[in-house]
């Protein structure tokens, strides 16, 4: 009787002992998480203050940089009203549109691939937006994927125009690894007053993700 109850002692013992080890991982798991959120939001925080600094001279005429609230990892890029937006039915970008892409996307691709960013960036999506008038699938997505692959055309045409003869594409063939275009059709409509604003629904906007954590790990590790 006395080994039965011994034995009895020792298996609750060990029960207790593990719950406990338990206990113990899944804190320091949660703990661990609590810490790469931290560093990821700092790192996201840092990297938008720092493009913040180097676009500066864009925001006098209106581009705005700020974090994504619907991806904790994304910056949202937003040119001026009405250089990126379209008529209806069209993926013609508007003249003001062209001349913004000259200047910009020189300045984005080189602040993008400098030795500064092109460990933290991830992509660059060129995200076109259609309104709701059109069959979203027969118009709105494909008219919106258009429209995001003219932005794209447009500014890696921007970048070529900057070259001299003979001189390398370099910094071209870096932004291109960064860069694709993303139709959203009319998923995220403007609204004002709760309303459709359709004329600036029509439009494009530049999404920047910076690598998690793991991402640049993996980086740091290949580029050792």
């Amino acid at each position: 009787m006395a080994a039965a109850h011994t034995s009895s002692d020792l298996a609750s013992s060990l029960t207790d002992l593990m719950t406990s080890l338990a206990v113990i991982f899944v804190l320091l798991l949660v703990a661990s998480l609590n810490n790469m959120q931290q560093k990821t939001k700092q790192t996201v925080n840092d990297i938008l203050v720092k493009l913040r600094e180097q676009l500066q001279e864009y925001a006098v005429s209106g581009v705005e940089v700020r974090t994504d609230p619907r991806d904790p990892l994304g910056l949202l890029v937003l040119v001026p009203e009405g250089l990126l937006q379209f008529q209806r039915n069209l993926d013609v970008i508007p003249p003001q549109g062209i001349e913004f892409l000259d200047k910009f996307s020189p300045k984005l691709a080189s602040t993008a691939c400098s030795t500064q960013f092109r460990d933290e960036i991830n992509s660059i999506v060129i995200e076109g937006h259609a309104d709701s008038s059109g069959d979203e699938e027969k118009i709105n997505l494909p008219l919106s994927q258009r429209r995001s692959m003219a932005v794209v055309t447009g500014a890696l045409q921007a970048l070529k125009s900057t070259e001299s003869p003979g001189q390398s594409n370099d910094l071209r063939s870096c932004f291109l690894k960064f860069l694709s275009a993303s139709g959203r059709g009319s998923e995220e409509l403007v609204l004002i007053d709760g309303k459709e604003d359709p004329e600036k629904s029509r439009r494009v906007i530049f999404k920047i993700r910076v690598r998690s954590l793991e991402q640049r790990r993996v980086v740091t590790l290949i580029g050792g």
